[in-house]
């Protein structure tokens, strides 16, 4: 039996929360309107919330073209991040965390960085449901807007590589 079982499961589900969030950038429509802010600005909230809050959100640096509460979809803000800016940022924060849980142990899991209140699990565990909060934000409106229904990949699928460029669930709809 793998001594270490809960970070192999981590990793696996992280890779996959991952594909799945690229599954929905991929799919939506950048400029839809959600609660009266772009869908881009929800995607870069995604984004930047697991940035900062997968690993230690007291030991984080700001990414160079953050301005003050861009990560907050309701506040305005004149700045607009294009896909490129966007993806690259993606692919960073999903290099870094996989870098980050590579590293782990299960016995670290139940260490609380400095500065936090929660355990490594607790902080990781916050960042999958906050993620698939809004990768299901996303979908629906890509669902509301296409009729189409953007796939979302199970722990089987992925392993298996069954997917791959599979962008939509055509069983669904």
């Amino acid at each position: 039996m793998d001594r270490q079982i809960n970070v192999s499961t981590i990793k696996n589900l992280t890779e996959l929360m991952f594909c799945n969030l690229k599954i929905a950038m991929d799919t939506s429509d950048w400029n839809a309107e959600i609660c009266g802010a772009p869908a881009w600005r929800y995607i870069y909230h995604t984004i930047h919330s697991c940035d900062k809050f997968f690993i230690n959100p007291s030991v984080y640096d700001e990414p160079p073209f953050q301005t003050p509460k861009l990560d907050w979809p309701d506040t305005p803000s004149k700045v607009v991040l294009d896909r490129y800016t966007l993806y690259g940022y993606y692919q960073q924060v999903k290099e870094k965390i996989l870098k980050y849980v590579e590293n782990l142990t299960d016995e670290k899991l139940t260490e609380i960085p400095n500065g936090c209140s929660n355990t490594r699990l607790g902080l990781i565990m916050e960042q999958f449901r906050h993620m698939y909060a809004h990768v299901g934000i996303l979908n629906g409106i890509t669902i509301a807007n296409t009729g189409k229904y953007p796939r979302v990949l199970n722990i089987s699928d992925y392993l298996s590589g069954e997917h791959r460029g599979d962008l939509y669930d055509d069983d669904v709809i």
